[in-house]
């Protein structure tokens, strides 16, 4: 853009005129801008701006280098305008954003739930006329804005909202992945030339004017900038050689030399402006006073167009304001930022001010290390984990006792470690380790080390680790022992085979090491600016995310004690080493515990105990329970541990549809907060539905990630989804070995489930033998079991391994225990292999009714390959199947089925939004496309509409 006029960029204003055409039809959009610094990513910003007329609200941000570990800075400046809408969202999303964005203390909040008043704010302030919200910078934007915007672009429905980002590239192209995105390139040659021309102090020779064209490859800012300075001799001959640096530091290198041509008390205005990011120009003002600088010295910087100082400061690019700071001598430096914390108001501001006095010091300031250790548990009340650990790494090191200055240097990394920065962490550890180290210090740095590489290695490796910890923090910090002894224990079930002897020691030292109930909460959670406790994820089911930090396992008693924790550890400590029926009464006391008094941090390993004991009448309680609390809290940490196990108790019971869209979520969610979702958590899933060559794969990804990283209870997992897959297909050989590789070792929780398939794949595969000693063993735990659940699988197991004379009874047995357990599919399962025996035995008939109550459940749950399977015995049993249309098939998508069973439960559009991550304008939106569907006008014909 030169002169207020946009040069060429056709392609990309067709775009914006499209999507601004969009959201005044009340659709909402999101755009990521790509492109290298200065190709224009701001100008066409601009555009739009402009071309969103009086028509329609628009707000901007921009990430800024120097405050890209300030909480939530970026946002609050997006969300400031809208504040004004603030009052229309439900309490808890109103003293979520109040208490992110400082205006009010507070509990830290989630940040999902930060997300969801973020969605809901923006929605609220489309309701009168369409919203254009603009993040320009993003490379720069601090991780809680970059996280919660991602969410919320994810998100946008029909809230009349736009949503559009620039970041530089090449970069993180991790930022912002997966959202629409408008690549940003150079000129072509014509308008790069033209856009040259008008900047060009006089003729300029061809080949000069070539050379610069090529060099630039199209970039506006360096054609518009690197001619500047140049003199008409440099013009001439062009630039003395091809010059190699990156063009980013070639342009900054160009308002360097601008600004260095200032007048002194000028570079002086442009530093302290660069400095100070919020854009404030009173607090400018007031900084620039105590420099003794006035007004007038800002002049030839305006004149130059190096920046604005209107209703706010303004730099022209992000690389002039870096090229203003990154010029600075340090001795001005640390005046500029003494005289912005004095002008700085110590109540409004008390974290800024704190940290320009930081910068201020040449030297050790114990006065300010202190105030920079209460701004960081300001950050931490915020959720501002980045924050905190850069305040603390500040406060380290102007502080001169030794003691205290390791104390915040792992207290920052801790911070770092749960802001997911761990590459930050091992430096920090290594620093502190350099000082006299405490008892407690050593046991801190040992527990966060061995924490970390269960998080980035959750196999074999990172077990001894933790039971190094635990054994050194017993008498140091009993709690704190307790929940690193069952995070040991969880790593080991998690290396399962790989590693069974390292399983049985970690298991013995739990049960006899571990202190007793009772002990408080000591030092090492209770550190001044200590982040809540890392939880790893290798102590979960493969199929699960991170346990819910600050709610670790371990937190009751050890072995022998009576809360859930407590009990979960002894009954744990015995399944290893004593077997399943010395661990069996404590692990049904602690599921007990739990349906009386839910703890949801506890769900990583609550739910594949109630899975190992049969317990369904534990399993859909515990984990709804979970789902709830994390969707009502916004608990990030919580959130994608319960939709996965919650997914599993729906797959269960039949209802595969609702299965997958709770996976879909977790797998969304992951991706917005930029994590890859681990594919295990779809492979059951995946197998019952059928899906080909989609579960095979799944199942094949798993098995080399599980290897790569020995992860044995992964390799368990992946053999069940193969085999689970082969016998819907009829597969049965294939399901054989799958099944009895899988069973070769116990993991907890997948165990029972192989050894069933086992039974049937070996039992349809010919091989009577191996079918009968997989009845036995699973006969092992369904006995002392004993629930409506374990005794229909064995009633299953012993119809296709015992006598001809007994197989209808023990089906019909079968039948009956599934009915009273809720088991939808092993219900739908046992009327097929009823019905294929029936069908053997040449009863005809009787094989059509169960085959057809099979394929019909089947058909409807989206079982594929089991309805295939079904429906080939039915022809095989003489009845003409017609296909009829699966639940995936149906007119409602998956989520507007979620809406409507909310809205038919009574739920408002705050409500549903709030329950599935969606603004109330979007969920509005939904159900106006299900009753078109339908064929109906309100809510109240929604129960006669569908079954």
């Amino acid at each position: 853009m030169a002169g207020g006029r946009l040069h060429g960029r056709r392609r990309e204003r067709e775009t914006f005129d499209r999507l601004l055409r969009d959201i005044e039809a009340g659709n909402s959009r999101a755009l990521v801008l790509r492109g290298e610094a200065g190709v224009g990513k701001t100008a066409l910003l601009d555009y739009l701006a402009e071309q969103a007329g009086p028509g329609v609200r628009t707000t901007r941000a921009a990430g800024v280098e120097l405050e890209s570990e300030i909480a939530y800075s970026a946002l609050q400046q997006l969300c400031a305008p809208l504040l004004g809408s603030l009052d229309r969202l439900p309490e808890h999303q109103r003293e979520a954003i109040a208490t992110a964005f400082g205006l009010s203390a507070g509990s830290p909040p989630e940040p999902l739930l930060v997300g969801l008043a973020v969605l809901g704010l923006l929605a609220e302030s489309a309701g009168e006329q369409p919203l254009v919200a603009i993040v320009d910078d993003v490379q720069w934007l601090d991780r809680m804005s970059e996280v919660i915007l991602t969410f919320v672009a994810r998100r946008l429905g029909a809230e009349s909202v736009a949503l559009i980002f620039s970041v530089r590239s090449p970069g993180d192209e991790r930022i912002l992945a997966g959202l629409p995105e408008l690549p940003v390139g150079g000129l072509p040659d014509a308008e790069a030339r033209r856009l040259l021309d008008s900047v060009l102090p006089g003729p300029v020779d061809s080949r000069v004017r070539d050379r610069i064209v090529l060099e630039t490859r199209g970039n506006p800012l360096a054609l518009l900038e690197l001619p500047k300075g140049l003199t008409p001799a440099e013009l001439a001959f062009g630039f003395g050689g091809l010059n190699t640096a990156p063009l980013a530091g070639r342009v900054e290198e160009t308002f360097r030399r601008r600004i260095a041509a200032l007048p002194a008390e000028t570079r002086k205005v442009l530093l302290a402006a660069a400095v100070e990011p919020v854009g404030d120009v009173p607090l400018l003002w007031r900084a620039l006073q105590r420099l003794g600088i006035g007004l007038e010295a800002a002049a030839p910087a305006e004149s130059a167009q190096l920046i604005d100082l209107n209703r706010r400061v303004r730099f022209p690019h992000p690389l002039v304001r870096s090229a203003a700071w990154r010029a600075g001598h340090a001795d001005d430096l640390r005046d500029v930022h003494r005289a912005l914390a004095e002008a700085t108001d110590p109540g409004e501001d008390p974290d800024r001010r704190a940290w320009h006095r930081a910068h201020a010091v040449s030297g050790p300031d114990e006065e300010v290390a202190a105030e920079l250790e209460s701004s960081a548990g300001r950050a931490l009340a915020r959720g501002g984990r980045s924050a905190a650990a850069a305040f603390l790494e500040r406060a380290a090191e102007l502080t001169v006792d030794p003691g205290r200055r390791a104390g915040l240097l792992i207290s920052a990394a801790q911070a770092h470690a749960d802001a997911g920065s761990f590459g930050q962490v091992p430096e920090l550890l290594a620093v502190a380790e350099m000082t006299h180290l405490d008892a407690l210090q050593h046991a801190r740095v040992e527990r966060l080390r061995a924490h970390l590489a269960l998080i980035l290695n959750p196999g074999r490796a990172a077990g001894p680790p933790l039971l190094a910890a635990a054994r050194r923090l017993r008498d140091l910090d009993p709690a704190a022992a307790r929940e690193t002894y069952l995070a040991a224990v969880g790593a080991a079930l998690h290396a399962g085979r790989l590693d069974d002897t390292f399983l049985r020691e970690v298991a013995r030292a739990a049960a006899t090491e571990a202190p007793t109930a009772g002990a408080p909460r000591s030092a090492l959670t209770a550190q001044p600016g200590d982040a809540p406790a890392i939880e790893a994820p290798a102590a979960q089911p493969a199929d699960a995310a991170e346990p819910a930090a600050g709610a670790a396992p371990g937190h009751g008693a050890a072995a022998g004690g009576e809360d859930a924790a407590g009990l979960l550890l002894e009954g744990i400590t015995a399944w290893i080493l004593d077997g399943y029926a010395a661990a069996a009464p404590a692990l049904n006391r602690a599921l007990d515990r739990l349906m009386e008094k839910p703890e949801p941090g506890l769900l990583w390993l609550a739910a594949p105990v109630a899975h190992e004991m049969f317990r369904h009448d534990a399993w859909d309680p515990i984990t709804e329970q979970a789902l709830h609390a994390a969707r009502e809290t916004g608990s990030l940490s919580l959130l994608p541990t319960a939709l996965a196990f919650r997914s599993g108790i729906l797959l269960y019971m039949g209802r595969l549809a609702d299965a997958a869209s709770l996976t879909d979520e977790a797998g969304a969610l992951r991706q917005a907060l930029g994590s890859a979702l681990q594919p295990s958590a779809s492979v059951t899933l995946a197998a019952y539905r059928g899906i080909q060559p989609y579960a095979g794969e799944l199942a094949d990804e798993v098995i080399r990630d599980a290897a790569a990283r020995s992860e044995g209870r992964s390799l368990g997992v992946a053999g069940f989804g193969r085999a689970a897959l082969a016998n819907g297909l009829g597969d049965f050989e294939t399901a054989y070995r799958a099944a009895k590789e899988a069973a070769e070792y116990p993991d907890l929780a997948v165990y029972a489930w192989t050894l069933s398939e086992l039974v049937e794949a070996a039992a349809r595969a010919g091989h009577a033998e191996e079918a009968a000693g997989a009845a036995e063993r699973l006969a092992e735990r369904t006995a002392i079991a004993g629930t409506d659940w374990a005794l229909g699988v064995q009633a299953v197991a012993d119809a296709l391994t015992g006598p001809p004379g007994e197989v209808e009874g023990r089906f019909r047995r079968a039948l009956e225990h599934f009915a009273a357990a809720g088991g939808g599919m092993q219900a739908a399962r046992t009327h097929l292999l009823l019905g294929e025996w029936l069908r053997r035995e040449n009863r005809r008939t009787e094989a059509r009714g169960e085959l057809r109550e099979a394929y019909e459940a089947f058909t409807s749950m989206g079982a594929e390959a089991f309805a295939g399977r079904a429906a080939r015995e039915l022809a095989a049993a003489g009845e003409t199947v017609r296909r009829k249309a699966s639940e995936t098939e149906r007119k409602l998508t998956a989520q507007e089925e979620q809406i409507v069973r909310l809205a038919m439960a009574g739920r408002t559009n705050a409500e549903i939004g709030g329950a599935l991550f969606l603004s109330p304008r979007t969920v509005e939106w939904h159900l106006r496309k299900v009753f078109t569907k339908l064929g109906i006008t309100s809510r109240r014909e929604l129960a006669s509409a569908l079954p």
